[in-house]
């Protein structure tokens, strides 16, 4: 028999570590304003249309931005790019500033920034966005896509990146 008892959520944590993620940095831009996030967070929805999506905690206000342009972007992290990871998660505080002042971005069609040697790149339209307890879910209708080279992926697993 299941035990069915609400786990605490360190355990629930414990247990999520052991879930590989494939390393992504969402972003947007609203105004003048940049706003990039590291996350594992993130699958496909559909393929027809094309919908992805990426949750996002609600906790830090300024994640609102996302809400707010009406667009982000997916960008598929290779193994050979662990820095922007840690720069975009806040585990590198020795980059002051803008965020985006690492790596090189360009645009597609909705604004939000594009890495460009990344993976993959999913431009979206922001079409729904439910709050679900901690997290911001992003549903995102793909409207633009860029590839990069073909290189490992960039995995987080028991609390560390790995590459496949």
């Amino acid at each position: 028999m299941l035990d069915r008892l609400m786990p605490e959520p360190p355990l629930y944590r414990d247990a999520m570590s052991r879930y590989a993620g494939h390393v992504q940095i969402v972003t947007t831009a609203y105004e003048g304003e940049r706003r990039g996030v590291t996350i594992t967070a993130a699958c496909s929805v559909s393929d027809s249309p094309a919908i992805v999506l990426a949750c996002l905690n609600v906790s830090n206000p300024r994640n609102d931005i996302f809400r707010k342009s009406g667009h982000f972007a997916l960008n598929a992290l290779a193994a050979d790019q662990v820095e922007l990871a840690n720069v975009f998660s806040g585990r590198d505080p020795s980059i002051p500033g803008d965020r985006f002042s690492e790596g090189d971005w360009t645009e597609l069609v909705t604004g939000a920034p594009i890495l460009v040697g990344a993976l993959a790149s999913f431009d979206c339209r922001l079409i729904e966005m439910k709050v679900m307890a901690t997290h911001m879910i992003l549903f995102g209708e793909v409207l633009g896509l860029a590839y990069g080279p073909e290189k490992p992926a960039l995995i987080y697993m028991d609390r560390d990146y790995r590459t496949l």
